[in-house]
């Protein structure tokens, strides 16, 4: 396009939207020019390791999770396209799952920080000032699993014993597979992280599962008259990548820092990390149609 079509694209734009065009273009006369640390925010990114010791390994760990909060919302960016799109192509599918398994690898080869890139000793002393805060915690995780699956799914064997024959939506929530990380339903107790969390995000997690009934990836898959093999694989690397070969690795570096000399310490949420970590407890899988009966028996072995 030359300068003169240009202009009157600028222009045709901003009539279209009931504006004045000169008022626009005048407007760039004064805009400075766009530079790299303004557009990525990079001086207000780099403010926001906020430390509690002054052990220099506890920096590392705060950039790692936060770096893991901003892939997890990339992967819902991802995910809330493919729930909210009508009649999206199955090559449109195909892209985003990769796009997912690719995220999702990110996830799990960057344990390596977690695991090999902080001090032992150090870790293992500045960790007692987080608690009761734990990576348990993260919103994100959460709605990137109810995005995904029905609520059904997020309910282990035990927890389905628990519901009533027409489960709600409370019920649902009320026997969720992670409020067993810190809820004893003996006695009725619950942790301080556990209890923080539901307060501060269950509301929002209820209104979220009604808005997107009927939405979640695993429904949007079942209204589809006829899913490529390409496609049901897609969905099945994916759901293995996400719901079985992070949690392992997040087990094994936990038994790195908890475990590795018999000592068994406690998670900082004070969950029984051990258990509750192992996708053979979790036993959540977003499109459980698509596995056999023997693998849905041997998950996360």
């Amino acid at each position: 396009m030359d300068n003169s079509e240009i202009i009157a694209a600028l222009e045709k734009k901003y009539h279209d939207l009931g504006e004045n065009p000169q008022t626009y273009l005048k407007g760039l006369l004064q805009a400075k020019p766009i530079n790299y640390w303004d557009y990525i925010q990079v001086d207000t990114l780099l403010s926001l390791q906020k430390t509690r010791t002054d052990f220099k390994d506890e920096e590392i760990f705060v950039m790692y999770h936060q770096v893991t909060e901003l892939t997890l919302k990339m992967m819902i960016h991802e995910i809330k396209q493919l729930s909210e799109g009508e009649n999206l192509s199955e090559n449109t599918w195909i892209t985003k799952l990769d796009r997912l398994k690719r995220y999702t690898r990110m996830l799990i080869t960057s344990f390596d920080i977690m695991k090999d890139g902080m001090s032992y000793d150090d870790y293992n002393t500045f960790r007692a000032t987080l608690t009761p805060a734990s990576g348990f915690q993260s919103a994100q995780f959460r709605i990137l699993e109810l995005y995904c699956t029905k609520l059904e799914n997020l309910v282990n064997n035990h927890g389905k014993e628990r519901l009533p024959k027409n489960p709600t939506i409370d019920d649902y929530f009320e026997n969720m597979y992670w409020k067993d990380a810190g809820y004893n339903r003996k006695t009725g107790k619950m942790t301080l992280t556990l209890r923080q969390f539901i307060e501060k995000y269950e509301a929002d997690f209820k209104a979220l599962a009604i808005k997107i009934k009927g939405k979640t990836l695993e429904e949007r898959i079942a209204q589809m008259p006829n899913p490529s093999e390409e496609l049901k694989d897609k969905l099945k690397q994916f759901d293995h990548f996400y719901n079985v070969a992070w949690p392992i690795v997040h087990l094994d570096t936990a038994n790195h820092y908890l475990n590795s000399k018999g000592e068994t310490k406690a998670a900082t949420g004070g969950s029984d990390w051990q258990k509750y970590l192992h996708p053979k407890y979790q036993q959540r899988k977003f499109f459980p149609k698509l596995w056999s009966a023997e693998e849905i028996a041997t998950w996360g072995e």
